[in-house]
């Protein structure tokens, strides 16, 4: 499968009539697979909670428009800030297991390319910061 603007505008199109302003363009097989790869399509105004994964590290690819990254510290304090842009030349991060993080869709038309281990589980109570 080549990934190319077709596929990253049909994603942004689902998201941008989606309640939640955001779509998953899936490129595993199954929830239960081992290694959870897809693009994330996301438009300004998505709520995203700063969130952590327990058995998984995170990495993010940008793949169109700018979004900010903020990892946290267990007090809310920010530990790290940084905008993915391919303008700026900020292309990715890599979140380690645990690390508690938020993100911000900054410009209509945003894709990025996720990878974390699978299976793919929600997000538990205990897992969103408050």
């Amino acid at each position: 499968m080549i990934i190319n603007k077709e596929i990253l505008d049909q994603v942004t199109s689902k998201a941008k009539k989606s309640p939640r302003l955001r779509m998953n363009f899936n490129l595993h097989e199954s929830l239960d697979d081992k290694v959870q790869r897809l693009l994330n399509a996301m438009e300004p105004g998505t709520v995203i909670p700063i969130q952590r994964h327990q058995d998984t590290a995170e990495t993010l690819m940008i793949v169109r428009g700018k979004l900010k990254v903020e990892l946290y510290d267990d007090n809310k304090n920010v530990i790290e800030s940084a905008i993915l842009s391919p303008e700026l030349g900020n292309y990715g991060i890599h979140i380690p297991t645990g690390v508690w993080h938020w993100v911000d869709i900054l410009e209509s038309g945003t894709v990025m390319f996720e990878v974390k281990e699978g299976p793919y589980h929600p997000l538990a109570e205990e897992d969103i910061m408050k």
